[in-house]
């Protein structure tokens, strides 16, 4: 018996929101290039923005899959992975030739900063339990593009960068949670509104100096200790829970 045209109708409508979303991750890669042509352009601020663009994509592209069951719809494509090479792109690859140009870090270390990055960025890709089952990360998370801005922004003595760049990658193999606002259910209508109010801040302060943007400093680092917070009250919790 054929299909009733309503069910043709509905199946078309389908892929083409299940595709759009694909097409809509697949834009991280354009927002990947133009930040790649900024840092060769020698443009800090605007390669920033467009990693910022580009993060405001990935943190919306998942919802978006879920929603409109992407892979039930193309289950021969996987967005998944596409999500994974963009996000390496833009997360990692990139943020490391950031930190690698725009931010002072000690003399000869500089390329072996780059490699730190990208390497314990691999591991995180690859880790097939980066998140737990609430759905925090599990391990730093190669959030690399996040810890450029505070590099940049703060303009921290070398020697600190530098070794914030050696813990965070030690960090990426520890038990020790990150905060994802978009999936974890805990508290998440203020975890993403902190993470909002974090993003503008941030954005604020990468447009202009901390002295001339004191609310978004503020802003950025209430934000900045509520999510830092969470991860060690989680990571806490896990740590008792192991213990007993």
């Amino acid at each position: 018996m054929a299909q009733p045209l309503s069910s043709h109708i509905e199946s078309g409508t389908s892929l083409y929101k299940a595709w759009g979303v694909h097409a809509f991750t697949a834009s991280g890669v354009l927002l990947g290039t133009m930040a790649m042509l900024s840092l060769i352009d020698n443009n800090p601020v605007a390669c920033l923005l467009w990693l910022g663009a580009a993060m405001l994509v990935d943190g919306v592209d998942g919802s978006l899959a879920r929603k409109y069951e992407v892979k039930t719809t193309l289950p021969h494509f996987d967005g998944a992975t596409l999500d994974m090479v963009i996000d390496y792109l833009t997360w990692a690859f990139i943020p490391a030739l950031f930190i690698y140009f725009f931010v002072a870090l000690p003399p000869h270390v500089e390329l072996l900063a780059v490699f730190i990055i990208l390497l314990s960025s691999m591991f995180c890709f690859c880790n097939v339990n980066m998140k737990s089952q609430d759905n925090f990360f599990v391990g730093f998370p190669a959030a690399w593009n996040i810890a450029a801005i505070y590099f940049y922004v703060l303009d921290l003595p070398p020697f600190i960068t530098f070794a914030t760049i050696v813990l965070l990658a030690i960090l990426t193999v520890t038990r020790m949670k990150f905060l994802h606002p978009f999936r974890v259910r805990l508290f998440m209508p203020l975890n993403i509104a902190i993470t909002l109010v974090w993003f503008v801040s941030a954005t604020s302060l990468v447009l202009s100096s901390p002295e001339h943007a004191a609310w978004a400093l503020w802003g950025w680092g209430v934000a900045s200790v509520y999510v830092v917070g969470m991860c060690l009250w989680r990571t806490a919790q896990e740590w008792n829970s192991a213990t007993r």
